[in-house]
């Protein structure tokens, strides 16, 4: 993510701002707007790999995952986010009738890359937390086999959990899913050199 806020809007006319964009997405926070920068083939190849795992998980299940460019709103924290992925078991919550912003979210995956690793492990993770409905944050290396789970424990405390080996499998509660470390990293170029 780029840190170039364009001008103060209020959250709405993010919103709307949004969905009338042809081109650049951007993320809100607090009145500023901060555009967001492209993504490398590694990345939108783990993005692919979990969201296509999680999709067959959950065939005929009450349940679906969204890739990229289904906005997330944390009204608590005046903000509206991107998230890589995103999943929820239930009933949806939108924020109106155009179903492009989800509110209950319970689980939110990020692909960490060099300009936005320390933002989706701080700032995004923080504001993240805000969200009632949320369970899971699960944080995704693109240059290695590591992967992060942060679950909402008790008292709303977040406990993580590391796996590194391409053998170990993700279990992700809220959603009823596993995702196996060989399957997030099938086809990455990084781990075949």
């Amino acid at each position: 993510m780029s840190l170039q806020p364009k001008p103060s809007l209020s959250l709405d006319e993010w919103i709307e701002q949004e969905r009338n964009a042809l081109e650049a997405r951007c993320e809100y926070v607090h009145g500023e707007v901060f555009a967001m920068t492209g993504a490398s083939a590694d990345h939108n190849t783990i993005v692919m790999n979990i969201g296509r795992e999680l999709s067959t998980q959950m065939k005929g299940k009450p349940c679906q995952v969204y890739a990229n460019d289904m906005k997330v709103v944390i009204r608590a924290a005046d903000a509206g986010k991107y998230p890589d992925l995103l999943a929820y078991c239930g009933p949806p919550e939108f924020s109106d009738g155009r179903r492009d912003v989800l509110l209950n979210p319970s689980l939110i995956v990020e692909v960490l890359s060099p300009s936005t690793e320390a933002y989706d492990r701080g700032d995004k993770f923080a504001l993240s937390r805000q969200i009632p409905s949320l369970r899971e944050y699960l944080l995704v290396s693109q240059d290695r086999a590591r992967v992060e789970l942060y679950e909402r424990g008790e008292a709303g405390r977040w406990i993580l959990t590391e796996y590194a080996a391409l053998t170990d499998e993700v279990a992700l509660p809220s959603i009823a899913c596993t995702l196996p470390l060989s399957e997030i990293y099938d086809k990455v170029e990084c781990l075949r050199s």
